[in-house]
């Protein structure tokens, strides 16, 4: 089951594929920011989510550890109690003896062998986990990046088509008046040229 960050990522790039390009450009598209914003949003909202979530998972790399040592410490327990049993009996003191310090080196194996997978199989999720974060990251981070330039290559280009308009408009328009009526025309530009400053 994929996660929430995967699917909002599969969302941005269906979104993305729905855009309608520009007219003068096929690889660039129009977006809408409220639909952008909202989906960025609801990834930022959820990305900490998904990284507690790694880490935790980081985290049982502990409770592996600590359940490994505690049965390993019951298996070394369990062979000195067998190994006091059986040296007890005095008829067979030396064979007890001798299994006795058997059964003591085969659990002190075993407890290692366990002790050594435990810890494979929690650097394997640490290491999985850690990698799987950074590449979710890493492709939100194109998208986003690939997003801010989309709309800053559109943005750059209305605004210079709208100046050359503006130009235009203003050019006819002094063109239509006589030399006297200047002074007021350019007052009336300025607060054109600020008004459009305006956000």
């Amino acid at each position: 089951m994929s996660s929430r960050i995967e699917q909002l990522i599969d969302e941005l790039e269906e979104y993305i594929e729905s855009c309608k390009p520009t007219l003068r450009s096929s690889s660039k598209i129009i977006v809408n920011k409220d639909e952008i914003d909202d989906l960025l949003r609801e990834l930022r909202m959820k990305t900490p989510d998904e990284i507690k979530r790694y880490q935790k998972i980081i985290s049982n790399k502990e409770a592996i550890l600590n359940d490994a040592q505690a049965k390993a410490k019951a298996l070394i327990e369990e062979a000195a109690a067998h190994k006091n049993e059986l040296i007890s009996e005095h008829e067979i003191m030396q064979k007890a003896y001798e299994q006795a310090n058997s059964i003591v080196a085969i659990a002190a194996k075993q407890a290692q062998e366990i002790l050594d997978k435990a810890t494979i199989e929690a650097n394997e999720l640490r290491t999985q986990a850690s990698k799987y974060t950074e590449d979710r990251l890493a492709e939100l981070n194109a998208i986003v990046v690939s997003a801010i330039q989309t709309t800053s290559a559109d943005y750059d280009k209305t605004m210079g088509a709208l100046v050359q308009y503006r130009d235009l408009i203003q050019s006819n328009i002094r063109s239509l008046h006589p030399m006297e009526d200047l002074d007021d025309l350019s007052l009336d530009d300025q607060g054109e040229d600020d008004n459009m400053g305006v956000k």
